[in-house]
C-alpha cells in the first residue's frame, strides 16, 4: 500500500523517487481540464491586432506626443484621422 501524500493536517510530505515514478502529466490525467485551462487564459485574441513597428519621427513631435496620456494611442488616432481624410 502506498503512503498518502499528505498527513492528517493536510501537510504534504517530502516526495520520494517512487512517488515521482507513479506520477503522470496533468494533461493525460485530466484531458478535459487541460483543454479548458488552455482556452481560458489571457486576453481574447483581437480580430485586428495592433502591430509593433519602428518609426523614426522628429524629436519635437515625439516630445509633444509624450507629454500626453496614452501618447501611442493618440498617435494612432492622429494617423487614422489623416488616413481617413486622404482616402
Amino acid at each position: 500500500m502506498k503512503k498518502p501524500l499528505t498527513d492528517k493536517h493536510g501537510e504534504v510530505r517530502e516526495l520520494t523517487a517512487e512517488d515521482f515514478q507513479d506520477m503522470r502529466p496533468f494533461k493525460e490525467e485530466f484531458p478535459e481540464l487541460h483543454e479548458s485551462w488552455k482556452r481560458g487564459r489571457g486576453r481574447p485574441k483581437l480580430p485586428n491586432p495592433k502591430q509593433s513597428i519602428t518609426l523614426r519621427v522628429d524629436a519635437d513631435i515625439l516630445k509633444w506626443f509624450r507629454t500626453r496620456q496614452r501618447y501611442q494611442s493618440q498617435m494612432n488616432k492622429a494617423l487614422r484621422e489623416w488616413m481617413e481624410s486622404h482616402s
